[in-house]
């Protein structure tokens, strides 16, 4: 297989990261692989921001480049930490130059046998979720080439891991909002359940399932279930009994 077929074959699995049975972790592991196959590098490492900004070892070509990953974590220093603080990438940094820049990393990776190591952003924009680290055993610079095509494989990683994450994200709130409407539908039933038995208008039923959720500790729309199915059970038998009482009370003197 060429350079050029293994590269579109690298961007064609980017793509799949639009299905819905995108693997996040099997995706960036075989990214990494990609970029020792395609670029001049000796291995690779992919570091990914959570929800939080909070910067994970996810992906890896080889032990020694998980561990050092780990390690600029834990230092809380490196070309990775530095690509993605300032979504620009760093290119050819000479370990040994770099002793005063990064002295843990720079000695760790050179003990590991890496002499030099360039970091790509995950970047689309403005928005940043993380960086590629690409390391090497000698102290050749990466070719300007090697360099747009690792951009380019990090770039389009990043397009469809938000991609998922906006879908995500919208499908948490699409979710969320049928919750809202569900819960709204059985609040009103259960206002008419209550309006019903205490011959009160709506709204007061309402203010009194309220009053009673509140005064309970408890969800309305939990409170606002039970009562609509006239549960006696819990709260909402405490609360039908409570307004059957009232209702019965209110009723006597008229019947006498």
């Amino acid at each position: 297989m060429t350079r050029e077929q293994q590269l579109a074959e690298a961007l064609i699995e980017a793509a799949d990261t639009l299905v819905d049975d995108f693997d996040v972790i099997d995706f960036l592991h075989t990214l990494a692989e990609r970029c020792v196959q395609l670029l001049d590098v000796d291995a690779a490492g992919l570091l990914l921001a959570d929800q939080r900004g909070q910067l994970h070892a996810t992906a890896a070509s080889s032990e020694n480049a998980r561990l050092l990953e780990l390690f600029e974590l834990q230092g809380d220093a490196g070309p990775c930490l530095d690509a993605y603080r300032t979504g620009a990438a760093v290119v050819n940094a000479d370990l040994h130059a770099n002793q005063e820049r990064w002295p843990r990393f720079a000695e760790a990776a050179q003990l590991t046998g890496f002499l030099s190591v360039h970091a790509l952003p995950l970047r689309l924009r403005s928005t940043v979720i993380g960086a590629l680290n690409l390391f090497c055993s000698g102290p050749g610079a990466l070719s300007d080439q090697d360099v747009r095509t690792g951009q380019a494989l990090a770039d389009v990683a990043t397009i469809g891991i938000l991609a998922q994450r906006n879908l995500h994200q919208a499908e948490l709130l699409s979710s969320q909002l049928q919750q809202a409407l569900n819960s709204r539908v059985t609040i009103e039933q259960a206002k008419g359940v209550l309006a019903e038995r205490r011959g009160i208008t709506v709204d007061e039923a309402f203010d009194v399932l309220r009053g009673h959720a509140r005064s309970h500790n408890l969800r309305l729309s939990d409170l606002a279930k039970d009562v609509a199915k006239a549960r006696r059970s819990g709260a909402a038998a405490d609360l039908l009994r409570e307004v059957d009482h009232t209702a019965a009370a209110t009723a006597r003197p008229e019947a006498g």
